[in-house]
């Protein structure tokens, strides 16, 4: 990442704290959980836990659990003072004593150790992950550019996946094949789950030992990392030639999902596109099927993370320019199993700019094709 976007995250991050009276921010992360330490100081703990205090001015002090890991940021990260000792969590509680009385604030409380996340009690300590939300979600036009990037490696990415999708090969064949293009052209990172087979199925997975067979309906959902931001497709394909009832149930998902999107713009909820969406497939009779027993949500946000909340009917996150998110009608259709339809999208003054450039429409792999070389 450039040295320019982490000044300036940080300088925004900062300028936060000062609106808010926080003197200082306790931010929390682990390698599971790495966005908010990614957002401030632009560093990935892969190595026990890490703990940042961040003031409005000075230094900027990481806490690690791992000597090892020490090791390492402090030759990856130079502009941080990265310290530990074996006392790693009394370094920690005494560097805030020194800051009794300040205001602290910590963040995200999901990742905060519980032996610190007590502090939380103190009544000069207040809980700010919902700032830091906020921050990660209205990004800076440098930002939803590196999501932009992401999204072209997510295309590129999916060609890749649907090439090697042939009868007899098995899931994590098309995974790996995917992987392996990702890592040659400088991904670091990718999340990626996947369905095949028929009605039977209700969901994606991790890939498994499941050969791909005539008729399956194959689906992935792709999401690629690049300088730390992440973009996201999914699609549907078809081993041979479609069904009539599968050309149907598909002809729904493009619909919600052109319906979704069309919604997409600056005072316009999360709730306005998970309801524009849900519609489509309640006017087909398929309302049962928009609910958590079949689907988790409409869409997410896309960033260093899974950004702010999803993309649910209850959810009203006002959309605003540079916010980037993705759109899918993900769920199972009872005809035919369950298919998945997504674009990563970034919200403009006026609307909102699709990011995701592979067809929507419902790809065909001939029966007797062979994988790509």
């Amino acid at each position: 990442m450039s040295a320019a976007l982490r000044t300036a995250r940080l300088s925004r991050l900062r300028t936060a704290m000062q609106a808010q009276g926080v003197d200082l921010l306790m931010l929390a992360g682990n390698a599971w959980r790495t966005d908010y330490l990614r957002y401030a100081l632009d560093v990935t703990p892969v190595e026990g836990a890490a703990i940042a205090l961040i003031g409005q001015q000075g230094p900027l002090r990481l806490y690690v659990e791992h000597p090892i890991e020490a090791a390492r940021l402090r030759h990856e990260a130079p502009w941080l003072e990265v310290l530990h000792r074996a006392d790693y969590y009394g370094q920690i509680e005494q560097a805030l004593a020194a800051h009794a009385t300040g205001r602290l604030a910590a963040a995200p409380a999901s990742a905060l150790p519980w032996r610190l996340a007590q502090s939380l009690t103190r009544d000069n300590i207040v809980n700010t992950t919902a700032l830091l939300d906020q921050l990660m979600v209205e990004k800076l036009a440098a930002e939803a550019d590196q999501v932009t990037a992401a999204a072209i490696l997510a295309d590129g990415g999916y060609e890749v996946f649907a090439s090697a999708a042939r009868i007899g090969r098995c899931e994590f064949e098309l995974v790996a094949d995917t992987e392996a293009w990702l890592r040659s052209e400088g991904c670091p990172e990718n999340f990626m789950i996947m369905g095949s087979g028929g009605v039977e199925v209700r969901g994606m997975h991790p890939p498994g030992e499941r050969r791909i067979a005539l008729g399956d309906l194959v689906t992935t959902e792709l999401t690629p990392c690049i300088e730390g931001y992440y973009a996201q497709i999914c699609r549907t394909l078809v081993i041979g030639e479609p069904s009539k009832t599968q050309r149907d149930a598909y002809a729904v998902y493009l619909e919600a999902l052109e319906a979704g999107i069309a919604v997409v713009r600056p005072g316009a909820t999360h709730a306005d596109v998970a309801r524009a969406q849900n519609d489509v497939f309640r006017r087909y009779g398929l309302g049962d099927y928009v609910g958590p027993e079949y689907t988790r949500v409409r869409g997410h946000g896309m960033g260093l993370y899974v950004d702010g909340p999803h993309v649910l009917e209850d959810v009203n996150l006002v959309l605003k320019p540079g916010m980037t998110l993705i759109v899918h009608p993900n769920t199972y259709h009872p005809a035919v199993g369950y298919m998945v339809l997504g674009d990563t999208v970034r919200v403009t003054e006026t609307g909102c700019a699709v990011l995701t450039q592979t067809p929507r429409a419902l790809r065909a792999v001939p029966a007797n094709a062979k994988e790509s070389s």
